[in-house]
């Protein structure tokens, strides 16, 4: 993952916090509407203490039994009250946060799909995952319970602090003597709590990659007998979150002590003036019950400042990771004019030269002036030394990858100036490493076709592939493969992924070496069947095996990044060196044997194949 840790001490959580405004906006009536039942229903909760005032100075004090049942009564009403309030808070918002946190999961994934290839080459998928739900989670659970209480607490205790003033000003100094240290400590405490928060959560995001990598690679684990060291990393991990949480419990325990300490100490020495003038006379009994009541009636919302403060910084912390994906610049649209040169059919690279985005300047390209023409029907086998940039090259034509530099057109236009979906109905790919998904084998074949593809398709699809064994299945082609397809063979894979590719009669096919984990006989079947569709499409194949480069019109070969040698597959094993050494494994540098050497040396593959 690339280096996300921000630097909290510079952000603003009010300033993060902010940007979930257009997720809000469509639902604030309902959230506004459940702010302003809150703060109503925590304004009931400061009557009662009026009520006990006046029961405690008249009904109990003039020993008026009727009047005490009124005032029973009367708090019991507001009891409810205020239980029905809350209740009516909690119902108004479940439904819309629900709603604004499936928006934002939908719209992170939709992004996601988005981003270009490089970006979640640079990303662990258990980062972005974690991102997806549990500060999703967060975030929810910011705007049901901290938002709205911060806002409810501070009005509550802004109206506790008046009713406490009029009724004695000097026992309400009293009580807010505490007030300053503690609006030190909460500063202090957030600074403190968004490094600590922003950790966590991204030591969750590492803990979930490497959990989804033992899981995907449980057989390597297994394998390998890997299984302890891969517990003995995730315990390691486990423990540097756990060590993570408890500094955060710390924190929050300071927090907690100081802000429910300081205002009971201030509440007791209330308690001993008032007691001290309600003995002289200066105040009333009813007075000073109702001062207490409402001073403790404030516990709550001063007491829950700490974790309230505490779940922001951590909505804070997971707001920014969200948009830390969100702002990444995804896929750029149609850059070109759209001409198209009518004259220049095929596939074409002129001058391609690309560099990954996150290498160094100075470092030399994977591609570096590439130039080469597919006639329009022909096939064209691409071969190079492992690591030569044959994978990258095949992934330009889709715009996996964009090129740094130079063009690369079909039938004449520019891919830039193509709509990428307009340009992936064109193209059809297969790769080395074939992925499936969770789904059944017809529905991961068709996902290379259009919507209105038919059974037929699909069987013609399956039977280019040499994959009908599909059909033998326990349900057919309506089998579920099960994640990435692990319950099916290497080869089996790979031909559903050749299937997919063909199964919708693309004009450009590009194929990633798409026969190596095929036996031989199985090959041979391929190939056969393969030389028909071929025949009505545009093809480069990158191919490290002479059986498949046979299946090419001509082979290009690549080297150092460029184009060194184009030409058929027994011209090439004549004129040219390195071409004869990766298809026949000889030492490129070795020099010319005797002809008598030549004469009892056996024949490789790749000269058998040149003899034929």
């Amino acid at each position: 993952m690339p280096s996300t840790r921000a630097t909290t001490e510079e952000r603003s959580a009010v300033r993060t916090l902010l940007r979930l405004w257009p997720y809000v906006r469509p639902v604030r009536a309902r959230l506004f509407t459940a702010a302003g039942v809150a703060i109503l229903a925590s304004c009931v909760g400061l009557v009662i203490p009026l009520v006990l005032k006046w029961m405690v100075d008249g009904p109990v004090a003039e020993r008026d039994r009727a009047g005490v049942w009124i005032g029973a009564l009367l708090l019991l009403l507001l009891g409810l009250a205020e239980a029905g309030l809350f209740g009516l808070r909690r119902w108004l918002v479940a439904r819309p946060l629900s709603h604004v946190e499936a928006e934002m999961r939908a719209g992170l994934y939709r992004h996601l799909q988005r981003l270009p290839v490089a970006f979640h080459d640079r990303w662990a998928s258990g980062q972005l995952l974690s991102r997806a739900t549990t500060d999703l989670m967060l975030v929810r659970m910011f705007l049901a319970f901290p938002l709205t209480f911060l806002l409810v607490n501070g009005v509550t205790i802004l109206v506790g602090v008046v009713i406490m003033l009029l009724q004695d000003w000097t026992l309400g100094l009293v009580v807010l003597g505490p007030a300053v240290p503690v609006v030190v400590m909460c500063v202090l405490f957030e600074k403190r709590y968004a490094l600590v928060a922003r950790r966590a959560q991204d030591q969750v995001g590492d803990l979930t990659t490497v959990v989804e990598e033992s899981v995907l690679g449980i057989r390597i684990i297994k394998g390998f007998g890997r299984h302890r060291s891969q517990a003995r990393a995730f315990r390691d991990l486990s423990g540097t979150l756990r060590g993570t949480e408890l500094h955060k419990a710390r924190l929050l325990a300071v927090i907690w002590a100081v802000i429910v300490t300081l205002p009971e100490v201030a509440v007791g020495a209330a308690l001993v003036v008032g007691a001290v003038q309600v003995a002289d006379g200066a105040l009333s009994a009813g007075t000073l019950v109702a001062f207490l009541s409402t001073a403790l009636a404030l516990r709550w919302p001063v007491e829950s400042i700490g974790f309230l403060l505490a779940m922001s910084q951590e909505a804070a912390t997971a707001t920014e990771r969200y948009f830390e994906v969100m702002d990444e610049r995804p896929e750029e649209g149609s850059a070109g004019s759209g001409a198209a040169d009518p004259g220049d059919r095929g596939l074409r690279f002129d001058a391609v030269r690309f560099r990954y985005p996150d290498a160094a300047e100075d470092s030399p390209p994977v591609l570096d002036g590439v130039d080469l023409h597919i006639r329009p029907g022909e096939s064209m086998a691409l071969v190079g030394a492992t690591g030569s940039g044959k994978t990258t090259l095949t992934a330009l034509v889709p715009r996996l990858h964009e090129a740094t530099s130079g063009r690369i057109t079909l039938d004449g236009e520019d891919i830039m100036a193509m709509p990428r979906q307009e340009l992936r109905s064109r193209v059809a790919v297969a790769f080395e490493e074939p992925t499936l998904f969770s789904a059944s084998v017809g529905e991961n074949v068709l996902m290379g076709a259009d919507d209105t593809a038919a059974g037929a398709e699909l069987d013609r699809a399956l039977s280019v592939a040499q994959a009908d064994f599909a059909h033998s299945l326990p349900e057919g082609t309506g089998t579920q493969v099960g994640e990435q397809g692990l319950s099916l063979s290497g080869g089996q894979r790979q031909r559903l992924a050749l299937a997919r590719a063909v199964v919708g009669r693309p004009r450009f096919l590009v194929l990633d070496d798409p026969l190596s984990a095929l036996d031989v006989h199985t090959e041979a079947a391929v190939e056969a069947a393969l030389r028909e569709v071929l025949a009505e499409t545009t093809a480069l194949i990158v191919a490290h095996r002479p059986s498949t480069v046979l299946l090419a019109d001509r082979v290009a070969l690549l080297s150092d990044g460029r184009i060194t040698a184009v030409g058929t597959h027994h011209e090439l094993l004549r004129t040219n060196a390195e071409y004869a050494h990766l298809m026949s494994g000889a030492d490129r540098e070795t020099r010319p044997m005797p002809e008598a050497d030549q004469q009892a040396r056996p024949m490789s593959g790749a000269d058998q194949e040149a003899h034929r």
